[in-house]
């Protein structure tokens, strides 16, 4: 037990670690104690209502049982066994993956992050090709090391400019049918941001894939028009272009199939996913690419590799929550509750002239907020958030801790995104806490 107050821990904290994507100054991180199911418990004792999945990855909730017991039974069995090694977990795992992954991806990866598993699909991609560019979206985030946030369209990208263009890395326009970047109007648009990508592609000499969110994560929970995802295959098929879905946030029930990809029966090249895979109860990615890229490095020198690479203690963990997931029906459970959670938050619509927008698929949605429901103007930017502003959302979302209930909250929209055990009750609680504290954007409406 430990002899450390909960004051302790906050300040020690403080002291000697970065707080992540903030100024450091004003930082008091508040402590997490313990937590069970859909609720986290803090060094003071309270309970608080889980929205958000901490960062959208603890889908089987929190403290499952089955999961807890792999890891120790693992760390008992074999802690670690370098890459170049088979272990039971290893065999166990890929198994499993080739029966829930989009047919035809079945040749693995394994990392200890999404941002790694980005850094590995980059070069598959570049080593098959032969080619370099990647060409990523606008409103798009893909992790935080050298390569993945060079491929990162949203703003967080800029702090470690100009050296991100040299990675290699493009943008074209994200596929946002509420704002869209190109003023086009869908349906009639024939989707007009995937023509786009064809027009990077043929003006441009070197491309070796395009990377996309199915549906983006931190930046809106943004899902395409149902075109657009099967016109995007063709395009690249058409230019030898290889496709990778970042599946990192989208995979794993959480959109109401295994993988968003599934919604549109769309198979990428090389799939990228992490936090789900474990329920974020371990840290570990995945890269998995197809039969033609796999039959490719037969041959071909694979030059990519590091030491943690299928690290027994993460996979085990990973074999236990795809048995979870099945077990509980959490993928149908998503599915079910979807239409409950859009009903709720498109109720919270019309009540609040704040909200412009509600989307999402399953148990993955966001709560868009506006000062102007004609120009979609939001109260805050990224400029503001480096600026140090005190953000609207930010503003709201420290009031619906206040009555128990976190929620992930950025720059100008809310990511609601419960566990996937989350129950009807609990999605009344945490939308009602929305609801009561709406009212703050309320009053900053411009007419």
């Amino acid at each position: 037990m430990s002899t450390l107050s909960s004051q302790e821990i906050v300040e020690l904290t403080r002291k000697y670690n970065y707080g992540t994507w903030r100024f450091q100054k004003g930082w008091t991180p508040m402590h997490i104690a313990d937590a069970e199911g859909c609720y986290l418990i803090t060094g003071d004792g309270r309970r608080l209502l889980d929205f958000s999945s901490q960062l959208m990855c603890s889908n089987l909730g929190h403290k499952n049982q089955a999961v807890i017991d792999s890891i120790a039974k693992q760390a008992q069995d074999l802690a670690y066994a370098m890459p170049g090694y088979a272990t039971e977990a290893r065999a166990e795992l890929s198994k499993l993956l080739v029966e829930v992954l989009p047919a035809g991806l079945n040749k693995f990866f394994f990392t200890t992050s999404g941002t790694e598993a980005n850094e590995a699909a980059f070069k598959i991609a570049r080593m098959y090709t032969g080619k370099t560019k990647i060409i990523a979206r606008y409103r798009s985030y893909h992790g935080s090391t050298s390569g993945s946030i060079a491929a990162t369209g949203d703003p967080r990208r800029w702090a470690m400019e100009p050296a991100g263009k040299g990675q290699g890395v493009i943008f074209g326009p994200e596929v946002h049918c509420y704002k869209c970047p190109i003023k086009h109007t869908y349906p009639s648009c024939g989707i007009a941001c995937a023509d786009y990508l064809e027009h990077m592609i043929r003006n441009e000499s070197d491309v070796a894939a395009v990377l996309v969110e199915p549906i983006v994560g931190t930046n809106g929970v943004i899902v395409p028009p149902d075109g657009y995802m099967p016109k995007l295959r063709k395009i690249c098929d058409a230019y030898g272009v290889l496709l990778i879905a970042d599946e990192v946030m989208s995979g794993w029930g959480r959109s109401g199939e295994w993988f968003a990809m599934n919604h549109w029966g769309v198979v990428p090249d090389i799939l990228v996913t992490a936090k789900g895979i474990t329920s974020a109860y371990v840290p570990l990615g995945l890269c998995a690419t197809s039969e033609k890229i796999a039959a490719y490095f037969e041959d071909h020198y694979f030059a990519h590799g590091h030491t943690y690479e299928a690290h027994p203690m993460t996979l085990a963990p990973a074999v236990a929550t795809i048995h979870e997931m099945e077990r509980l029906g959490l993928v149908e459970r998503a599915r079910s509750l979807g239409g409950y959670m859009e009903g709720k938050l498109r109720e919270l619509m019309e009540r609040h002239v704040c909200v412009g927008d509600v989307r999402g698929k399953g148990l993955f949605w966001a709560v868009d907020l506006v000062k102007n429901k004609t120009t979609k103007e939001p109260f805050n930017t990224y400029s503001d958030k480096v600026a140090g502003k005190v953000l609207v959302v930010d503003q709201i979302a420290g009031k619906v801790l206040g009555e128990g209930v976190t929620i992930q909250a950025w720059v100008s929209h809310f990511v609601v995104a419960p566990p996937l055990i989350v129950t009807k009750e609990e999605i009344d609680r945490g939308v009602a806490a929305l609801d009561l504290h709406l009212s703050i954007a309320d009053g900053l409406v411009e007419a």
